[in-house]
């Protein structure tokens, strides 16, 4: 199921690089206009400080799923969850690999459009960001960096199966991912365990900042 079609904000100069920001079903949730508001300014902002002026920024949206939390009523969402006190049972398989598909034609089309891997940035907030964790482990694609806000590691019990069909592409490129301490819904020990996860298990460069 495909979402709505992502709000693109152009480069002002000679595209030479795209940002793919991928936002949590919580924003996705709030009024579409106050949402696209935020993005534009989001770009905007740095455009005022004279960065990233080459930059394409991409803003997917995610598909309306029925999502069990919420009483399995649609929303948006990457993927389903089932309870919210361990976020790691009962995980959407289906849903996460579709997702993944939806990321790599992402970054493959922006490679069609003339963009070398290796100038793209993939990251996200929440269900975004674990997306773009678990994406940029698995894909074949070497991209530029890579980040997760508030965030945790999907299907963990089989991340070394999937990370096989990458070939270490992304060994090298740069994760981020920062949590605050006091996140009550996905916690901050789920963040700290998937970036130890991350460097030690998988061998990824890792960056990790806790936000107070």
């Amino acid at each position: 199921m495909a979402g709505r079609q992502a709000l693109v904000v152009p480069a002002l100069k000679k595209h030479s690089a795209t940002w793919c920001g991928l936002v949590s079903p919580e924003s996705t949730s709030l009024r579409k206009a106050t949402l696209n508001d935020r993005r534009v300014s989001l770009a905007e902002s740095w455009r005022r400080r004279g960065k990233f002026e080459d930059v394409k920024f991409v803003f997917p949206n995610a598909p309306n799923i029925p999502i069990t939390v919420n009483m399995g009523m649609s929303m948006p969402g990457w993927y389903d969850i089932t309870e919210f006190s361990d976020l790691n049972q009962q995980q959407d398989e289906p849903g996460i690999l579709r997702s993944r598909v939806t990321f790599n034609k992402l970054i493959a089309d922006e490679i069609e459009a003339g963009i070398p891997s290796n100038r793209i940035i993939l990251g996200g907030f929440s269900q975004g960001g674990a997306m773009s964790i678990f994406t940029g482990v698995t894909t074949t694609h070497k991209l530029g960096g890579v980040f997760g806000l508030s965030c945790y590691l999907v299907l963990a019990g089989k991340i070394k199966e999937f990370a096989k069909e990458a070939s270490d592409v992304n060994k090298d490129t740069p994760f981020f991912m920062g949590h605050g301490d006091s996140d009550e819904v996905v916690k901050y020990k789920w963040g700290q365990q998937t970036a130890e996860f991350l460097r030690k298990e998988l061998g990824h460069k890792v960056d990790f900042k806790t936000y107070r």
